[in-house]
């Protein structure tokens, strides 16, 4: 089923073989009960609680290659979820941090991901302001929709980094990468339509 997936992936368009090679390691069921094990390797999001969801596989896979992750990068991931994305973040050799609003989802995630081998800096507050301690990072991943581009973000970037954020209303959202050209010059690229779970806090949805 894991195989299935990959080949609809690359089918739809993800080229990145290291992408693709990393989510194609990562046991994607772990994350479901064995009443939804079904759902695991489909190209779709599921409820995972607390009104959130982990994302469909398409959308993780999309977001990671817009990233474009070497390894050593230090990244900041807004919205920790159930920690698929993470895992992906990490494999590709990501030196990650990672921002929960939801306490219960964090607490779960911080518990559970570390039993799996993963070794991620977690944090729980409103990632719409980032994590300004332990700016600057190379790369800042939104995984929720946010109303406008947050300037903490911005900020957080180191000159040269690249945030990728999905930007829109409730419904649906154009996903941006923004690249630090300077500290005065970002540079926006856009590309396909999404629709993610709102992003919570200051600068995000109140």
């Amino acid at each position: 089923m894991r195989r299935r997936l990959i080949q609809k992936l690359r089918e739809k368009g993800i080229n990145s073989e290291r992408v693709l090679e990393a989510m194609g390691n990562i046991p994607r069921h772990i994350f479901f009960e064995n009443a939804f094990l079904e759902h695991a390797y489909q190209d779709k999001a599921f409820p995972i609680g607390h009104g959130q969801t982990i994302s469909q596989p398409y959308t993780v896979a999309f977001q990671t290659q817009l990233l474009n992750i070497s390894p050593g990068d230090k990244v900041l991931e807004i919205g920790t979820g159930s920690g698929y994305q993470a895992m992906v973040l990490h494999d590709l050799g990501a030196n990650l941090y990672t921002i929960e609003y939801q306490k219960p989802l964090y607490e779960r995630t911080k518990n559970f991901l570390p039993q799996l081998g993963y070794k991620i800096h977690f944090f729980q507050g409103d990632g719409s302001k980032g994590l300004k301690a332990h700016a600057p990072f190379d790369k800042i991943i939104v995984t929720a929709g946010a109303p406008t581009v947050p300037n903490s973000l911005i900020e957080q970037l180191r000159i040269g980094g690249c945030l990728v954020i999905p930007v829109g209303d409730n419904t649906t959202q154009q996903m941006l990468r923004l690249t630090k050209v300077s500290d005065r010059k970002i540079s926006k690229e856009v590309f396909s339509n999404f629709s993610f779970v709102p992003l919570k806090g200051e600068e995000g949805w109140r």
